[in-house]
């Protein structure tokens, strides 16, 4: 059952997955009304789910998931992940590598693997103040306040010396 991004509470799981690439406006709405349809027929055993999908900056997707009206089960996760599968293969871009990071440089968002990153870092190219996206946090309340940080308030901190 698809609900309003901003209506999940605070304690709702969220699931990331950072786009290799930006996604182009007609394919944010394809990708939308795919992922309407999803959250639509979304069950746990044969319970309906309270569910929605963000995009932001075209970059990330973004399911949240209202467990106060039902939890998510091991079926209903793989499920979620198939889904995020046949995305991946219809828009040839990869969302289930967790293997990389996604930064602001300037108003530009970079997509680097975890050792482009970490080389980067030693270069000095990026900075404690370079903003990441944590995309570790798996509630709403953290999305909103942990999601985008600089990266020293970050996981990504154990790469600077």
């Amino acid at each position: 059952m698809k609900i309003s991004f901003n209506k999940l509470s605070d304690n709702a799981r969220i699931w990331i997955y950072p786009a290799s690439r930006k996604i182009s406006n007609l394919e944010t709405l394809e990708i939308k009304k795919l992922c309407d349809d999803f959250t639509d027929q979304w069950t746990a055993h044969n319970s309906s789910l309270k569910a929605s999908v963000d995009i932001p900056y075209n970059r990330f997707i973004v399911l949240g998931l209202e467990t106060d009206f039902n939890a998510a089960s091991g079926c209903s996760i793989d499920s979620s992940v198939h889904f995020i599968q046949s995305l991946e293969k219809k828009y040839d871009i990869i969302l289930l590598d967790k293997m990389n990071v996604t930064f602001k440089q300037g108003e530009y968002l970079t997509y680097k693997s975890l050792n482009d990153f970490k080389s980067m870092v030693k270069k000095g190219s990026v900075n404690s103040n370079t903003i990441v996206f944590n995309n570790l946090v798996n509630d709403i309340a953290s999305y909103r306040s942990e999601w985008e940080i600089p990266m020293k308030d970050s996981w990504h901190s154990r790469f600077i010396k």
